[in-house]
């Protein structure tokens, strides 16, 4: 169960008990939760829509509903994706990375939280609130799914250096197909047939962006890897809204 504990407090702000694992490896070997995780923080997230649909009108409730989404996760994904954003903007791989090292955020970094909220929140009200359930319960799946997936796939841009390349080290290469299968066995459940094609579409979308950070940072690192929850979450979201608006979904 140690395992389990240091997942829930490194991915959550929850205060559960309980000893963690320790070790340079161990939040790589804790990953095998990460997507339970997920689903158990959409579980929450869908009884708070429930409230808010009740207590305020769509747009406001959404906007609420992923202000709590961060809040519930300590905002750790979202600092890896401004890190990465600023990181991106720099001439070659070691600035890159020396400008992600530094704790200030840039210009690129701000614009990307305010867009990726924005974004979040106007997909999920743009999502019939009968679908509303189905989707907070899978996005936070899915982005919790996403370094599982791009960590076997890709090297360490500093190896043997950081929490990134140390996760790497202790990830098992098993742990994204069991995963991405029983992902897909709740996506069908929750939304017949296409539900595959939603969670296909969002992991496409996090290997797209894998590839694309991974080339301009020789590897994959910390931020890299939170920033592809932060992308899974999102494209989810932005995908549902998608098929839905298509008449697909």
């Amino acid at each position: 169960m140690g395992y389990l504990v240091l997942a829930v407090r490194f991915l959550t702000i929850v205060p559960v008990p309980g000893r963690e694992a320790t070790g340079a490896e161990a939040l790589g070997r804790a990953a095998w939760w990460f997507p339970a995780v997920g689903a158990a923080l959409g579980a929450c997230l869908v009884a708070a829509d429930h409230l808010l649909a009740f207590l305020f009108p769509p747009l406001l409730g959404s906007i609420l509903v992923i202000g709590l989404w961060k809040v519930l996760t300590g905002g750790i994904h979202l600092d890896g994706l401004a890190d990465v954003l600023d990181g991106l903007a720099g001439r070659d791989a070691e600035r890159r990375l020396a400008i992600m090292r530094d704790s200030r955020i840039g210009v690129f970094g701000a614009a990307g939280i305010v867009l990726c909220f924005l974004i979040s929140a106007g997909a999920l009200d743009a999502l019939p609130a009968g679908r509303h359930p189905e989707i907070l319960l899978l996005a936070p799946a899915a982005g919790r799914l996403a370094p599982l997936l791009i960590g076997p796939l890709f090297p360490a841009a500093t190896p043997g250096q950081g929490a990134g390349a140390a996760f790497l080290e202790g990830l098992s290469r098993w742990a994204a197909p069991v995963s991405v299968a029983g992902l897909w066995i709740l996506a069908a459940a929750l939304l017949g047939p296409w539900g595959g094609l939603l969670l296909s579409l969002g992991l496409a979308i996090v290997l797209l962006w894998a590839v694309f950070v991974a080339s301009r940072l020789g590897g994959l690192t910390g931020d890299a890897l939170g920033s592809s929850v932060e992308v899974g979450e999102l494209a989810m979201l932005g995908a549902a809204a998608a098929l839905i608006h298509l008449r697909v979904l």
